[in-house]
């Protein structure tokens, strides 16, 4: 076990590639599932909140109010696609792969192709649980864009690493 498995922070992993953060503008792997809240296409104050489950890809995509997705019947919906895709972006298409347990080969693997992987699969019986929750740590995390920016130590925050060494 390396040392910052055995610390109580969290290394920072910085993108693999830059992303746009207006079509997805949360995405993580957790809790067994690629995770995230995408937005609307045609509605600016609605957002999906999707997942793919890592193993079976199960999915599931609903609105931030619990009400069932449309395009995802039987089959991933446009914002499990961008998901996807956005994930490879911030993580890597083989950390992605690895973490879903998806069956694509080594290589250069894109969004599409990785999607395509896992087409045949059903949704979770189940959405709204995992659906709040993700949906809580996205309001988290928007919670912080809105403080003034200050050098003092925020208390919620006491797990991240410092930014210098003390010495």
């Amino acid at each position: 076990m390396s040392d910052w498995e055995r610390s109580s922070t969290a290394r920072v992993i910085p993108p693999a590639r830059p992303r746009k953060l207006a079509k997805v503008p949360f995405v993580e792997l957790a809790d067994g599932r690629l995770q995230g809240v995408v937005s609307s296409g045609s509605d600016i104050g609605r957002v999906y909140v999707s997942s793919v489950a890592a193993g079976s890809h199960a999915f599931a995509c609903s609105t931030n109010n619990n009400r069932p997705c449309g395009g995802a019947r039987g089959s991933f919906c446009k914002h499990i696609g961008a998901l996807v895709d956005e994930a490879v972006l911030q993580y890597g298409a083989p950390r992605v792969v690895r973490y879903l347990k998806a069956g694509v080969p080594e290589g250069d693997v894109s969004g599409p192709v990785l999607t395509s992987a896992m087409r045949s699969t059903r949704p979770e019986a189940d959405t709204t649980k995992a659906a709040a929750s993700v949906f809580s740590r996205f309001l988290r995390h928007l919670a912080y864009l809105e403080h003034t920016p200050v050098t003092a130590p925020l208390p919620e925050m006491h797990f991240f690493p410092p930014t210098r060494s003390v010495a």
